[in-house]
């Protein structure tokens, strides 16, 4: 078995007889960037619908017209329930295949979907039905690639001391995704919304083929042995801290078959789908992303429409300007995601962070939508205060707190069971991300007034299943320090 195609749980030593790894620092670091990249091409890929509902909504059938808002909100709905509904499934498929062929694959079907998405401009096509296949098969096919970055940089970092500060920074792939879809997309627009889709698509599939002759999914594909192994950063240089149990194991000659499946049959099992529901934690912090991923979806897909539909100064921008206009949401989305993991791990209470920034988004929104209309800079103020609390539970629950909840003590270190816990959160997170803009097409028509209304709703029920988790850790907390 070649070092590239070894399954992501196996705890052998890459093949060839080659000296192990010199060091674990330049692997982390390039697990870290190509699956940052890799997610991040996933948004870029989902933004140009957002970009181009305008352009749809105005002047190609059968999204324009009075009904128009709600067709659009339909093919969100399909891409995302889709999407959704996967994502359970890939979970278990991603704890038990090759993630690096896994994850390759699902990079280059999304970018085929994408494609035939834009094609639909080049051919004339205004089938309704078409547009909803082609958004069910990217829902499909992109929900691989959660469960599979989350448990490659899981195997390499999941028993990092400081992993909310590391899946904060790294996880913002999420917002730097959305603001390269978003440009990308809203560059070409002038050419044809067709070209919105396939320069997207074209960067995920590129990128689908680095994964799959790159990605080193496991610490012992690179040689390196993992058995308590920890990962930690220097809090001031930022430098790496000698690893504890660093010794490297090294590859072996085709006489240790013997040692390889004794240490193949101490693997640990899968954990299943149901015993994973009952793990501490896991259900109130998926159905909290159910609504904290509703309200930050709904944005996703829908703020470059209302900023169109919505003057700010007296002015209404353009389809392209605003595209622009709203990356600043994701800029926020940015620096919320890493603060929110930084202040996590400086008071150690996952839920109480989480429930201070939902708490915070609702005067956020409330004055996004009064006052931001006034000016430009009121707009990006304003927007920008949202995006920021808006995106940093939503950013904190999808990594440090599914690795942490994958990784427990209930589990016994199970890191096989990571990638089944990430898909539940996720997954249930994403059906609330399917509901959010296919209300917001049907309440939009209403008035936007009752779109925010929706929003702040969803805020308010995301806090509710914290708050007893959010009680527990404050209760810990001052009883340690009594």
């Amino acid at each position: 078995m070649d070092a590239a195609a070894a399954p992501h749980g196996d705890p052998r030593a890459a093949a060839g007889g080659g000296a192990p790894a010199r060091g674990l620092g330049r692997h982390e670091y390039a697990v870290l960037a190509l699956t940052f990249a890799s997610y991040a091409s996933f948004h870029a890929s989902r933004k140009p619908p957002s970009i181009v509902k305008g352009v749809l909504s105005a002047e190609w059938p059968p999204f324009s017209g009075a009904r128009g808002t709600h067709r659009l909100g339909e093919l969100d709905v399909a891409f995302l329930s889709a999407y959704a509904l996967a994502m359970f499934a890939a979970g278990h498929l991603a704890d038990r295949a090759d993630l690096r062929r896994l994850l390759g694959a699902a990079m280059l079907a999304s970018g085929a979907a994408c494609a035939a998405l834009g094609a639909a401009y080049f051919l004339d096509v205004h089938a309704l039905a078409f547009f909803v296949a082609a958004q069910v098969a990217s829902g499909v096919v992109q929900s691989a690639g959660w469960p599979c970055v989350v448990a490659v940089v899981g195997n390499w970092f999941g028993h990092a001391s400081k992993r909310g500060t590391i899946m904060g920074v790294w996880n913002s792939h999420t917002s730097v995704g959305n603001i390269a879809g978003s440009v990308l997309a809203a560059a070409v627009l002038e050419f044809g919304w067709g070209w919105s889709f396939l320069v997207p698509a074209f960067v995920i599939a590129a990128l689908g083929v680095v994964v799959l002759f790159f990605l080193v999914a496991h610490p012992s594909e690179a040689g390196l042995e993992v058995q308590a192994m920890e990962v930690e950063m220097n809090g001031d240089g930022g430098e790496e801290v000698e690893l504890l149990g660093e010794d490297k194991k090294e590859a072996q000659g085709d006489g240790d078959d013997e040692l390889e499946m004794e240490m193949g049959s101490q693997l640990p099992r899968a954990i299943g789908f149901l015993e994973a529901w009952r793990l501490p934690g896991v259900a109130p912090f998926a159905f909290c992303l159910f609504f904290s991923k509703l309200v930050a979806y709904t944005f996703l897909y829908w703020l470059p429409f209302y900023i169109r539909n919505n003057a700010v100064a007296g002015q209404f921008l353009s389809h392209k300007a605003s595209g622009i206009l709203s990356i600043v949401f994701d800029i926020a989305g940015v620096l919320g995601g890493i603060s929110a993991g930084f202040l996590s791990d400086a008071i150690g209470a996952r839920a109480v962070t989480s429930v201070l920034f939902l708490f915070l988004s609702i005067p956020a929104l409330i004055v996004y939508r009064t006052y931001g209309s006034i000016s430009m800079h009121h707009n990006i103020g304003l927007m920008f205060l949202s995006g920021y609390f808006v995106n940093g539970p939503y950013s904190l629950i999808t990594t440090a707190v599914a690795t942490d909840l994958g990784t427990q003590d209930a589990i016994k270190g199970n890191s096989r069971a990571l990638a089944t816990v990430s898909a539940i959160i996720d997954g249930t997170g994403s059906v609330g991300a399917a509901l959010g803009p296919l209300l917001t097409g049907y309440i939009s028509t209403r008035g936007w007034n009752s779109v925010f209304f929706m929003l702040i709703v969803s805020i308010s029920l995301a806090i509710l299943f914290l708050i007893r988790l959010a009680k527990d850790e404050i209760v810990t907390k001052l009883s340690t320090r009594s």
